[in-house]
């Protein structure tokens, strides 16, 4: 992912590209594109290849979440 300084004069002139942040992001056929920014513009979503991570070896799964978010928001 690169990101480009452009000036904000009368005419459009491009800065030198930057690299943002290196990796093996995965492509998805299913949305394009294969990422998302976060609302505030300051965070990347990517899928990253799953060799080129660590294992899992614990997944904690939450249930019944919105009653307990409502329970802790009425104290």
């Amino acid at each position: 992912m690169m990101a480009v300084e452009i000036s904000s004069a009368s005419t459009f002139s491009p800065g030198k590209p930057v690299q943002l942040f290196e990796g093996s992001y995965v492509p998805t056929p299913l949305s394009f594109p294969n990422y998302d920014v976060s609302p505030d513009g300051q965070r990347f979503l990517m899928l990253k290849n799953a060799a080129a991570t660590q294992t899992v070896s614990q997944i904690d799964v939450v249930l019944n979440w919105v009653d307990e978010l409502k329970r802790k928001s009425t104290h």
